[in-house]
């Protein structure tokens, strides 16, 4: 069938409604605090939800299905590494966020280590991080679209910007949190439907699944590796504490993620948002991978039915191939939607740590009004530039997003959770023995990523290296430190 007119209607219906959905939660003015932490009156399980389809995105749904499709269950495992991540961060972060009240992420640098530098390090390590992953969140989704209505990918890419832009610079993070907690639970249910679908499409419903899984090593081949010595390498043990480290790096120093944290003091909500997310991310991801194999399985009884796609968007090919005509648009819809509702979050999160973080130490005394106004500029500025690297994405070859946005993840953020970690970590850990850890480690990392240094590293371990590098070197100059006084 294909992606019909029928379908286009209900994709362009879903947007108008998501839209107004945005703007419905932003009619009452925002200004200064309240535009970039809320009102007080957003739910914790709002926020929840919220964390969840912020650290969801098409990077991991699309890629997982395809990962499992293709391969074997092996990465799944990464997402076992919350178990590392929700104890770390409620043990020993959230109670220091609850009790300093901090603004953003990197205000906690600020008041850690007396230094207006690093806060400004931290929220321009940020916003690159972000700007990047913003740009392949509208390019993913976007490609897929375009392939299966054979309409211009760009038109696509600058659609799902505008409609963000819009939302996220009306009504700041109110706006965005309610926004995502209604495409987050649409998603969801669309996710389990799908399944649902093709079980019944299947010859031996659910007794083929678990068949292919467990006698064909589709769940985990002989060729992978539960554990390797060399820690640099990739194994099922490094996969779940690379996968644990770069969550906990995103719920700490993320601040895409620490907003979420800041909308509240309250420990025991911030708790259950944690909580809540873990198991919604793990839930979410078994669902994704036994989607995966199910379309494996489909297709092989099925052959004639499959459409020669790339691994990224299997899913969407079987969505708009195989789902009844009006569902497929619904579904594509909610992925685009949920996409474009993580890609505001993306856009208030920028603007409010170039404005809290960078923009304060630019032009003293802003008032709340002038915050507001600059946030919004922000916002607009960087949805753009987020398009334009987005158009660039289209034009390359990414065989598995979920991969590389791992690996870029582990490179930026690892750097910057290696700060907070060392604050934490080291009670006599000074300015100087941050910036020497921190410029230590991005050396290490960059090199690894991006020179050819002729060294088998897995991209799961940047994580670890980084923050291990920061907390080593910033301990030992904070002792060489407190020797020379």
């Amino acid at each position: 069938m294909g992606f019909s007119l029928i379908d286009f209607g209900v994709l362009i219906v879903y947007l108008i409604i998501v839209l107004f959905i945005g703007l419905y939660f932003s009619k009452k003015d925002m200004n200064g605090k309240e535009f970039f932490k809320g009102d007080g009156t957003i739910p914790w399980w709002v926020t929840s939800v919220s964390i969840f389809a912020t650290l969801l995105s098409p990077i991991s749904f699309l890629s997982l299905v395809g990962n499992s499709y293709n391969g074997t269950w092996i990465l799944w495992f990464a997402q076992l590494g919350v178990f590392i991540a929700i104890p770390l961060t409620i043990r020993l972060f959230l109670p220091v966020f609850s009790r300093l009240n901090i603004d953003t992420a990197y205000h906690y640098l600020e008041i850690r280590y007396k230094s207006k530098g690093l806060r400004v390090i931290g929220a321009v390590i940020f916003i690159i991080y972000q700007i990047g992953r913003m740009s392949i969140i509208m390019y993913l989704p976007s490609i897929v679209l375009s392939r299966l209505s054979n309409i211009n990918v760009n038109i696509f890419i600058i659609l799902m910007g505008v409609i963000a832009i819009i939302y996220s610079y009306s009504g700041g993070i109110k706006s965005v949190l309610w926004t995502d907690f209604i495409q987050g639970v649409i998603l969801i249910l669309g996710v389990i439907g799908t399944f649902i679908f093709i079980l019944f499409k299947l010859e031996g419903g659910f007794g083929d699944i678990a068949g292919v899984l467990f006698n064909e090593q589709k769940f985990i081949s002989s060729s992978d590796v539960l554990f390797d010595p060399n820690l640099l390498k990739t194994s099922v043990f490094m996969l779940i504490v690379g996968g644990g480290l770069n969550t906990f790096s995103s719920y700490i120093s993320s601040q895409d993620v620490v907003q979420r944290f800041t909308t509240t003091t309250d420990i025991k909500k911030l708790k259950k948002m944690t909580y809540a997310n873990g198991i919604l991310s793990i839930a979410a991801a078994t669902i994704f991978y036994l989607i995966g194999t199910a379309l494996f399985v489909f297709y092989r009884q099925n052959p004639s039915l499959l459409v020669d796609t790339a691994q990224d968007q299997i899913y969407a090919s079987f969505i708009a191939y195989q789902l009844p005509v009006g569902i497929t648009g619904l579904l594509l819809a909610a992925i685009y939607a949920a996409s474009q509702s993580t890609l505001s979050t993306g856009l208030n999160s920028v603007a409010t740590s170039w404005t809290l973080d960078i923009q304060n130490y630019i032009t003293k005394g802003l008032s709340f009004k002038t915050q507001t106004k600059i946030a919004q500029l922000v916002s607009l500025v960087v949805g753009v530039v987020s398009v334009i690297v987005a158009m660039i994405l289209a034009t390359s070859e990414i065989n598995s997003a979920y991969e590389w946005f791992n690996g870029f993840v582990g490179a930026v953020l690892g750097v910057l959770a290696g700060i907070f970690v060392l604050g934490i970590a080291c009670k006599n850990a000074t300015k100087l023995s941050a910036y020497i850890g921190f410029i230590t480690a991005t050396i290490i990392v960059l090199s690894l990523k991006y020179m050819n240094l002729n060294i088998d590293v897995s991209i799961w371990s940047y994580s670890l290296i980084s923050i291990v590098v920061t907390v080593v070197v910033g301990y030992i100059v904070s002792l060489f430190c407190r020797k020379n006084k």
